[in-house]
Parts: structure tokens; sequence; C-alpha cells
């Protein structure tokens, strides 16, 4: 399990090689990832893609899908890539679609072409930080994040 999104986030299944995952025929939001670090330890990824579907199957995973080929160019390989999944208990499209714009303004990903202004501002909050989830704030050309192992 991976945590993503602002204060506790969202517990997302994965993450998953993209290259040997068969993505199941339900709706979900998806992060595509790398790991900046392969030896750090907890793993660390970098957030590069974020999106949302009504039917994961058919989305084009792992490579006929419209960006698939800027995460293999930000990761370095094909190989390097990672994707979890997450499908809110209850949500509809429009939900899904809300969700995948939040963790796109929070995670600014560099393979998304779209970008979303921060609803919120660090100084509402403060400072935020616990051992599933990184700072609010990002802190690189790709914000990393922890996975947390439950």
């Amino acid at each position: 399990m991976i945590r993503l999104g602002s204060l506790a986030g969202y517990s997302f299944d994965g993450p998953w090689l993209l290259g040997g995952w068969t993505p199941p025929e339900r709706p979900g939001i998806y992060a595509v990832m790398y790991k900046p670090d392969p030896d750090a330890k907890p793993d660390t990824y970098a957030v590069i893609y974020v999106g949302y579907t009504e039917n994961l199957a058919e989305e084009g995973f792992p490579w006929k899908h419209r960006a698939a080929h800027c995460w293999a160019e930000r990761a370095g390989s094909k190989w390097q890539v990672y994707v979890s999944t997450f499908d809110p208990p209850g949500g509809g499209p429009s939900h899904r679609e809300m969700m995948a714009h939040e963790l796109i303004a929070l995670y600014d990903p560099a393979c998304n072409p779209q970008r979303y202004d921060r609803a919120w501002k660090a100084e509402w909050i403060g400072e935020y930080e616990t051992d599933v989830t990184g700072p609010l704030a990002p802190s690189g050309p790709d914000f990393e994040h922890r996975t947390g192992n439950q």
C-alpha cells in the first residue's frame, strides 16, 4: 500500500511494476511512479503521472497508454515504472476526477499535460509529516513519496 494525497492521503493499492501488471476491469484513480533511488529504504517513489478511468483494463496499460513513452523516459526504462490504484468507495466518475485533479495539483507530475492550482495553502495547514505520509510541499522535480506498508 502507498498513501498519496494531502493530509492523511488515500490508500492506494500497489505499487506494482507496470510491465508485469494486469489491470483489473474496474474504475479507479491511478498513479504512475518510479524509484529515483532504488536502494532507498523505505522505498521512495516519484509520482510522474496521475489519471482516472471508468475501466482500468481499457486504459491502455501497460504500454499503449498515450503517456507511456513519457513514463519510460522519465524513469530511465520501462522496467522501472510502477503503478498504484485507488477506487474510492461509493465514488462516482466526478469524484474520481476531482481526486485525480487534487493529486495532480499536489504532485505536479511531469508526464501530465494538465496543471491545476492547489486548493490549499501550506500556511493553512502548517507542517505535516507522519510515518506514512511525506511533507505536503513537493521537494524536487518529481515529488517523492515514501510507501506506508501496513
